[in-house]
């Protein structure tokens, strides 16, 4: 069977962006290559058409990943209280449950530390997170409360997706977005 010229570059955008879905829901090393291209209805073996190793398309699937989350957040950042609506939107109980549509550092950058897999992708997501944060305070300190806001979000975040009570996974996103937006008024 002939395929297009396209088909190739198509099937890998493909893979790439479930594989964004699966590693920020179930994480990376939950997530099996062969699942994962079955899913697509493609063969374990075909994933190596397109990328010399899981490592490969971790980094690729990241960087997806932040990009989507930068057309999201350059919406927040656009708004009349900017920093409020990114901690409103990242505190949310949307992003609690979804986190295949969400920001990878809660799920992806604690993984990738415990396997010794820093990725350069990890930082520039970060990174971009922390500019936006920091543009919208005042002073001299704004890098540094940038850090902690983006640590807060995170690990509020990450505790509230790991508490089987919904009553307390609800309780720490809204202590936690109390708190921020309290510290910021």
């Amino acid at each position: 069977m002939r395929y297009s010229r396209d088909h190739k570059a198509q099937t890998h955008i493909r893979i790439v962006k479930e594989a964004a879905a699966r590693f920020r829901r179930d994480g990376i090393g939950a997530t099996g290559l062969q699942p994962l291209m079955n899913a697509l209805g493609l063969t374990h073996g075909g994933f190596y058409t397109h990328f010399k190793s899981k490592d490969e398309l971790v980094e690729e699937a990241l960087q997806a990943a932040g990009e989507e989350v930068d057309a999201r957040c350059a919406m927040l950042f656009a708004q009349e209280f900017p920093l409020e609506a990114f901690i409103d939107s990242y505190l949310s109980e949307r992003h609690r449950t979804t986190p295949e549509q969400g920001c990878p550092l809660p799920t992806m950058s604690s993984e990738l530390g415990l396997l010794g897999q820093h990725s350069p992708t990890t930082d520039a997501v970060l990174h971009a997170r922390l500019r936006q944060i920091e543009n919208t305070l005042e002073g001299d300190d704004a890098d540094h409360r940038s850090l902690v806001i983006m640590s807060t979000l995170v690990g509020a975040l990450m505790l509230s997706r790991s508490v089987k009570n919904p009553e307390l996974a609800q309780k720490i996103l809204d202590v936690a977005r109390e708190y921020l937006k309290k510290q910021q008024s």
